[in-house]
């Protein structure tokens, strides 16, 4: 432990926290007719620290015609609990988002985090001996869409705002891996004007994170988070986009006490950044 709380201070002392107000879907779904109800989840950490990503999510998805929902009685999605081997209350949180997901009658149920969505996608294997919730968790799975991956599936504006930087993607562990989603990221980002995409090395390896890793075992998180530090470094990237929390943290944590600080946006943010600039356009 004592390896551990020096960490958890650097984490504390470097953390960029970027909190706004949390987001009222009622206001944010826009006078357009919906094409699609959409029921999202807040997550824990994305919510308390990465707040207005959570903005940005709903008003992307409202841009491209969602209703969105956020049910008020979602739980944390038990990622961290099934983690430590604590599944039965995995199971019992995987059981009180489905009954709250169901309330909604959303048609999909969107998710911004990959370690949150990863976790989500397993509810069906984590409930398939209960009699009761087996098959409702095999529903709530088929509804379930990443952010991104649904709205390269239905379809979504492109942005026209111009965004004239050099950024590289972070594929997070539970996103490729887990979620097998790493087209679609890449589909939006190449969509906003003037942005360049620079793929950087190993984009899929660890950055040291994964969960709790670089809390318990900080010397070889720090080691592995060196070898992407080097990788985005190398991209001459001024912006990474990330799709997890998790590698927010940790990225941005390695790059500045590498004194090679950059912008770390989650996709909605960017996203959201170029729609507002075609607004601000005159015309």
């Amino acid at each position: 432990m004592p390896t551990i709380i020096p960490l958890l201070e650097k984490i504390r002392n470097n953390l960029a926290i970027r909190i706004g107000p949390r987001p009222n879907a009622a206001a944010e779904t826009g006078a357009i007719k919906p094409r699609y109800r959409v029921a999202f989840l807040t997550g824990c950490i994305q919510d308390e620290i990465f707040r207005g990503v959570n903005a940005d999510t709903v008003s992307v998805l409202a841009r491209n015609g969602c209703e969105v929902i956020i049910p008020e009685h979602q739980k944390c999605c038990g990622a961290l609990h099934a983690h430590v081997g604590e599944r039965e209350l995995a199971r019992q949180l995987a059981r009180t988002n489905i009954a709250a997901f169901e309330a909604t009658g959303a048609d999909f149920y969107i998710m911004n985090a990959s370690g949150c969505g990863a976790t989500l996608k397993e509810y069906a294997h984590l409930l398939h001996d209960d009699p009761k919730y087996a098959q409702r968790a095999a529903t709530f799975v088929a509804k379930l869409r990443d952010f991104a991956e649904f709205l390269v599936e239905v379809g979504f504006e492109p942005p026209a705002g111009r965004i004239e930087a050099r950024v590289t993607y972070q594929d997070a562990c539970h996103m490729k891996h887990g979620q097998k989603v790493f087209v679609q990221p890449r589909v939006l980002l190449k969509s906003i004007p003037g942005l360049e995409l620079v793929e950087m090395k190993d984009s899929d390896w660890c950055c040291g994170s994964a969960g709790i890793y670089n809390v318990v075992q900080p010397v070889m998180a720090n080691e592995i988070l060196s070898w992407k530090v080097e990788n985005v470094s190398n991209t001459g990237a001024s912006i990474l986009v990330a799709s997890n929390p998790g590698c927010a943290i940790q990225i941005g944590f390695g790059m500045r006490q590498s004194g090679r600080p950059l912008e770390i946006l989650h996709i909605a943010e960017i996203l959201e950044r170029s729609y507002r600039l075609a607004e601000e356009e005159p015309a």
